[in-house]
């Protein structure tokens, strides 16, 4: 007569956990960071009577040399044939960065783009714990490493022919309409001025009823997007939160690093404030620092956003 012994229950319980865990790592670390996705959505924001307008909207590339895949992405994106490019900052995610966003960008000169700034277009990235932002929004790094934000700024500006709105405003014409656009820079370091914005605005002149507002952040801070919202914005874009970077099947966002409500995290919205209510797209992001490589239940993308009148 021979015996057998089943397994525990508990070991059972315990294998098949970090089977699952082991199989949720590959797929974070080595197959979605590369799945690579347009959302394409559609929003009532423009004047009354306008015709459409397709924005492309861009942001945390954080950007190194050797991402080739990335890189290739983003110029593909260029096919879309894009009225307006809205880029939310965080492109560089290492010294090197430069050579990656220039060959990523280079198909979009001379489409109308405007950018803002994030804290990695002027700091390097530096190794954190993952853990510590389930504790509010991260500190600034103590020496940080800067980046070559001028070189940067110049190849959007003179080769790309795109506007920096970095606290400031400017009026562009996109697909033949007017449109006014302001933006902060990086108000999770602190950097924005929205009081420096009503002058910036003024100084573009009267503006028609005709004209459209786009404004532009990198964190989408509630003061931020209510300032936007008191200033006229009729739309809000924003990025920063990586859409949660890692997030939880059927619930979304676990963390956003900075206020904002982590159902609105990431993709379509609105924001209400002082009787206004305007749409507000905020962006997951394309990439992920280089000391954590990973993407889990929020494919890294742009949003080909159409803006249409306003009944």
């Amino acid at each position: 007569m021979t015996s057998s012994r089943s397994a525990h229950p508990a070991l059972i319980a315990l294998g098949a956990v970090g089977a699952a865990g082991a199989a949720a790592a590959v797929w974070g670390f080595g197959i979605e960071r590369y799945l690579f996705t347009v959302r394409e959505v559609t929003a009532s924001a423009l004047a009354p009577g306008s015709a459409p307008i397709r924005v492309l909207h861009v942001s945390d590339a954080h950007m190194a040399p050797w991402q080739h895949r990335k890189q290739d992405w983003l110029a593909s994106l260029a096919q879309l044939d894009p009225d307006l490019v809205v880029n939310t900052g965080d492109n560089l995610g290492h010294r090197d960065g430069l050579a990656g966003i220039r060959r990523a960008f280079e198909p979009f000169a001379g489409i109308p783009g405007v950018f803002v700034h994030g804290s990695n277009d002027v700091n390097g990235p530096s190794p954190r714990n993952p853990l510590r932002y389930f504790t509010g929004p991260s500190a600034t790094q103590k020496a940080p490493t800067l980046l070559d934000t001028d070189a940067m700024d110049a190849f959007f500006t003179d080769e790309l022919g795109w506007t920096g709105l970095n606290n400031t405003a400017a009026r562009l014409t996109v697909a033949g309409a007017t449109v006014d656009l302001f933006g902060v820079s990086d108000a999770h370091r602190d950097w924005d001025r929205l009081e420096a914005l009503p002058a910036a605005i003024d100084a573009l002149g009267p503006r028609d009823a005709a004209t459209s507002v786009l404004g532009v952040t990198h964190a989408p801070y509630q003061r931020i997007l209510n300032g936007f919202v008191d200033l006229g914005a009729d739309a809000i874009f924003g990025g920063h939160t990586h859409g949660g970077q890692v997030c939880l099947p059927g619930f979304g966002a676990l963390v956003a690093n900075c206020d904002i409500p982590l159902r609105q995290a990431k993709g379509l919205s609105s924001w209400s404030t002082d009787g206004r209510t305007v749409p507000l797209n905020v962006s997951a992001g394309c990439g992920h620092s280089i000391y954590a490589p990973v993407r889990f239940a929020c494919r890294p993308e742009a949003t080909l956003l159409t803006l249409t009148a306003r009944a």
